[in-house]
């Protein structure tokens, strides 16, 4: 199967919002018209929430993903690229970054490495909630021949969710280690993709090229290439009743574990810092963060 057609492939034309009181995957009514950026927010704000809270919200993403499928596909946008733009352009900018101050606050006064590790450790169980809550959701649409067809939807929804959760744990190491990245909030944030897509920290030396307000050609190839490989990981782990929920969460837990340490070792030659590092992504004053990745 091509990149384009594992993107492109198998949408379903009904779905976006469950009704209410209905099983994740049972019943879902036409498509609407959420905001995508607003949702995956919502998905990283939702916590320690119940399954079937989870699983509606990956279900109403999947549903907007799959109407914007449909649409770039009609105007004739290659898959990979579409949904490169997407994450870049929709989904990126939204996602909540805190400063070095606000996180030391959020986990008890934890410092330098041991506020890393606990970053680490909250986001590996985020990317294991994400992962097991879209695996339960496509091991219920197994067992329901007509919504079959759904399941990639589900999958490149789980797979935005992911990369959201990765390149927020990205900045928030950034700042941990006092190396944020420099320029404006979107230059920062178009760095921090970049550095998710190489699966690397920024390197001071290249910050020139990659942060730029947009994404250059070169950085959104290396941001189209990982989100399908990704999309290609979590699609193979489709599979009947809840064989998909555990594999899913394996699989993000471990590769968001790696992800962690390849930025950590990265950013350690670099010396921690002894003050609060500059200001997140949010631009407000705010104090920026989520459920799934504050501190217990």
């Amino acid at each position: 199967m091509s990149e384009d057609s594992a993107a492109d492939g198998g949408w379903a034309d009904n779905g976006s919002r469950r009704r209410d009181g209905a099983e994740p995957g049972t019943e879902i009514a036409v498509a609407g018209q959420d905001d995508i950026g607003a949702l995956v927010g919502e998905i990283l704000d939702a916590g320690d929430t119940d399954s079937k809270r989870r699983a509606g919200l990956l279900g109403r993403l999947a549903a907007a993903l799959s109407g914007r499928a449909r649409a770039a596909r009609d105007g004739g946008a290659a898959g990979g690229r579409w949904l490169a733009d997407m994450f870049a352009n929709e989904i990126a900018p939204r996602i909540p970054v805190r400063d070095r101050e606000t996180l030391m606050r959020h986990h008890e006064g934890l410092d330098g490495e041991d506020l890393a590790d606990a970053l680490a450790r909250n986001a590996s169980h985020a990317t294991t909630t994400v992962g097991a809550a879209g695996g339960a959701l496509a091991a219920v649409q197994f067992t329901a021949p007509p919504l079959l067809l759904s399941a990639p939807a589900q999958i490149v929804a789980e797979t935005v969710v992911v990369a959201a959760v990765e390149v927020k744990l990205i900045a928030e190491l950034h700042e941990v280690y006092g190396a944020p990245a420099p320029g404006s909030r979107l230059q920062r944030t178009s760095g921090y993709v970049a550095a998710w897509a190489r699966k690397r920290g920024i390197d001071p030396l290249s910050a020139g090229e990659s942060l730029s307000v947009t994404l250059g050609a070169a950085a959104k190839a290396a941001l189209r290439r990982r989100l399908l490989r990704l999309m290609g990981r979590h699609l193979s782990t489709l599979g009947p009743y809840l064989t998909g929920a555990v594999a899913g969460g394996a699989l993000n837990r471990a590769a968001t574990r790696a992800l962690a340490e390849s930025v950590r070792k990265d950013l350690r030659g670099r010396g921690l810092p002894d003050a609060p590092a500059t200001r997140g992504l949010d631009s407000d004053g705010d104090e920026a963060g989520s459920e799934l990745t504050r501190g217990r």
